[in-house]
């Protein structure tokens, strides 16, 4: 076989110095060649690498490298290295979103298509890396696109807010009262009976509506829907305590929707009805308090997902049942709910002690300060009619207030609870909403459904919906795919078309969840320098990422999934059984077609003997479990790195000989191990990421000697003689 690189220097170096000052002799020395060198004279009997592949045993094999586009464009020394020791290169940042992609999400393909120019002159393949990944993406674009929505309003405008609404229709009364009348409720409307008159229009009075929150020194209305046996007027007064302003109302037979005009003295109010001169009965239906504002652009944001508890999340709900818990609640089976639907399902007990002996709790993920509006549905009945109560809570059972969305009244029929409102000083701190149902004094059953909780925001934008998100970057997706494809001109026919997707913890059906910054599988850090498509496509992005390659790239097109770890030998390779579930999932929909799986293999060898046997057994186990799939496998990015026997990362200037032949032995099990368990039909290539030691400062693995070749010298090390007997399937 003929060699006709590396080539190592003459075997005598001559020195000449003089040694003596004196006579001005001159010596000469004979020099032996290094040890360093002569140990690897060895190597100069090996061809190019390329040469070892088994083209006929393996027909679809592609012997690849991790390329520096730039350095390879120059068409140098590095370039002709490459061409003449491997079958395919793969980009190792110039095919990536961010290398593209600018900040108005205009593309530049520029270095792309050069790079495909020149791997097409030189006969070499490249390996599309990647389609769709969480890194190296321009964060600024794409959070721009998404970012709020700009809108319009005039600054002349004006619109009602309304600071607080007691409907006694779904409420009881609940406020304070003086003198010998007692209001109460029936029917859905207050009564208020006063059979004689009394001395001072003040000896009948009673708060009709409490904790409103109010702007002091703002002109609030206060609308009162009421009517009586006779007509007459009574006295109305609005503030606190502290102070009011007082005014009259009229009564009439008919129900009349009655309003005055005050201003608040006070940032809590109250509205307090004295009909101590009014003979008669009265009723109320509602009362209402509202103030003109500015016109602000608002909108209700939903914070609970699962609203028909026809989803998985019940994390919302919970209960106390007979004084034990809170405990998630119980969530009732089809039919418990309405029109066949589910239902949270509440069981209280005998001769409760007090009210919160049973509770039904709704909980949120944000907590409410004063000021903040809310608006709050659920769908309720019981078995047996019975009373109930609201509070406000800091968590499910930490009590902040007696008083949160009224006192529904529970009925064997469905009905409506609907509370809109604003969280006062009293409440604050508050993300949960309880429901008191032992008032009854026997057992009963409590059933809730429809359960929406929304919050109110605003300003000059407003947020995209859900919907608005995944239809901007869908677009944006098949963009940058369309985009690519072109450019590429159907030369580069083999893609990561999704590149480290799983996150390596979390549980889907027993199985690693994917990466997302939603559900909190990755770090802080992370989530704020990656952006996730699956949050905002769902977890099928990857047929639509492998829809879009389809459509715009060649009909010979072969797309991996691609990820790290899979050897991981701490949790018995579950990383990789994870992907394979998730392959499986994304292909079950019958027309995603998925090729292959890439594993990236940035392994290290451990010169403890007991650490590396336990590595070396999963790394089997692997290409088992990869073989066993019947899809194309290909190792994307080898590279090895070296670990001493206390563990230490050992650096490229102080491995010794004995642990350079120790990590080719290793480069020449992992290769033969590929060959010998996946089976030739799926063979499709083994890529060594950094054919080079990595350079000190370098991002990727610095300083450690990770190349078949030395840095700077192009030198071939022990490990390409490795790397060289794996692939011809030397023992």
């Amino acid at each position: 076989m003929k060699h006709t690189i590396n080539i190592l220097a003459s075997c005598f170096l001559i020195l000449i110095f003089a040694v003596s000052c004196v006579d001005d002799s001159i010596d000469f020395f004979e020099v032996e060649k290094p040890e360093s060198i002569a140990e690897l004279e060895y190597l100069n009997d090996y061809d190019v690498l390329k040469a070892y592949v088994d083209r006929a045993a393996s027909p679809n094999f592609r012997l690849g490298a991790g390329v520096t586009v730039s350095e390879y464009l120059g068409l140098g020394h590095y370039y002709r290295f490459i061409n003449a020791n491997f079958d395919a290169m793969t980009a190792g940042n110039a095919m990536k979103y961010n290398s593209v992609v600018a900040d108005d999400g205009s593309m530049n393909f520029g270095q792309v298509t050069q790079f495909v120019a020149a791997a097409r002159n030189a006969g070499l393949e490249i390996y599309g890396h990647t389609l769709v990944w969480h890194s190296q993406q321009n964060l600024a674009y794409l959070n721009h696109i998404i970012d709020d929505r700009e809108l319009e309003t005039d600054p002349d405008a004006t619109e009602e807010v309304i600071d607080g609404f007691k409907d006694y229709r779904v409420e009881g009364f609940t406020g304070w009262h003086g003198g010998p009348v007692q209001p109460y409720v029936e029917n859905g409307v207050l009564v208020v009976n006063n059979p004689e008159e009394q001395p001072n229009f003040w000896d009948v009075q009673f708060h009709v509506a409490n904790n409103i929150p109010t702007i002091i020194d703002t002109r609030h209305t206060v609308t009162v829907r009421i009517r009586g046996t006779v007509e007459d007027e009574i006295t109305l007064a609005f503030g606190d305590w502290g102070g009011t302003q007082n005014t009259t109302i009229p009564i009439t037979t008919e129900w009349e929707e009655v309003s005055v005009n005050l201003s608040a003295l006070h940032s809590n109010s109250f509205v307090m009805l004295q009909s101590g001169k009014y003979v008669g009965t009265y009723e109320i239906e509602w009362v209402r308090v509202s103030h003109q504002a500015a016109v602000a652009v608002a909108w209700w944001t939903p914070l609970i997902t699962n609203s028909n508890l026809e989803g998985d999340d019940f994390s919302y709900y919970f209960a106390t049942e007979a004084t034990d818990g809170p405990n998630p609640a119980t969530i009732g089976e089809p039919g418990t709910g309405i029109d066949g639907g589910r239902a949270v399902v509440v069981q209280s007990g005998n001769s409760p002690v007090n009210a919160w002996d049973t509770q039904f709790f709704v909980r949120v993920p944000r907590t409410f300060e004063d000021g903040d509006r809310i608006r709050f549905t659920l769908k309720y009945r019981a078995e047996i009619p019975a009373a109930s109560e609201t509070q406000a809570h800091n968590e499910p059972g930490g009590y902040l207030h007696w008083q949160m969305a009224g006192t529904p009244g529970f009925t064997t029929e469905w009905q409506e609870l609907a509370y809109t409102g604003t969280i006062n000083a009293s409440q604050a701190g508050m993300n949960t909403i309880a429901f008191n149902l032992a008032l009854l004094g026997e057992a009963n059953t409590y059933y809730f459904t429809d359960i929406q909780w929304e919050f109110e925001e605003s300003g000059s934008t407003i947020p995209l919906t859900p919907e608005e998100k995944a239809d901007t970057l869908t677009y944006a997706l098949r963009t940058w795919i369309s985009g690519m494809m072109e450019a590429t001109e159907g030369y580069v026919k083999e893609w990561d078309v999704v590149n480290e997707a799983l996150a390596g913890e979390g549980n889907v059906d027993g199985f690693y969840d994917l990466k997302s910054a939603v559900r909190g599988t990755v770090s802080a850090e992370a989530a704020a320098n990656s952006f996730y498509w699956q949050d905002y496509l769902g977890v099928d992005y990857v047929r639509t990422a492998v829809q879009f390659a389809r459509e715009y790239g060649p009909d010979n097109l072969k797309l991996f999934v691609n990820d790290y770890n899979l050897e991981s030998f701490w949790d018995d390779n579950h990383k990789l059984k994870s992907l394979i579930y998730w392959i499986d999932r994304w292909e079950s929909d019958g027309e995603t077609v998925i090729d292959g799986i890439g594993t990236q293999m940035h392994v290290s060898y451990h010169m403890d003997p007991q650490q590396q046997a336990v590595r070396d057994a999963h790394i089997v186990q692997m290409f088992e479990l990869l073989a066993e799939t019947g899809k194309l496998i290909k190792i994307t990015e080898l590279d090895m790195g070296l670990i001493d026997e206390d563990g230490n990362t050992v650096r490229t200037g102080d491995v010794t000989s004995e642990q350079h032949r120790a990590m080719s032995d290793h480069y020449k099990f992992i290769i033969q191990k590929y060959f010998e368990i996946i089976p030739a039909s799926q063979q499709y290539g083994i890529t060594h990421w950094s054919p080079t030691d990595s350079p000190q400062g370098s991002s990727w693995r610095g300083g450690e000697p990770i190349g078949l070749w030395t840095e700077s010298t192009f030198r071939r090390k022990h490990t390409y003689g490795g790397f060289a007997d794996g692939l011809a399937g030397k023992e």
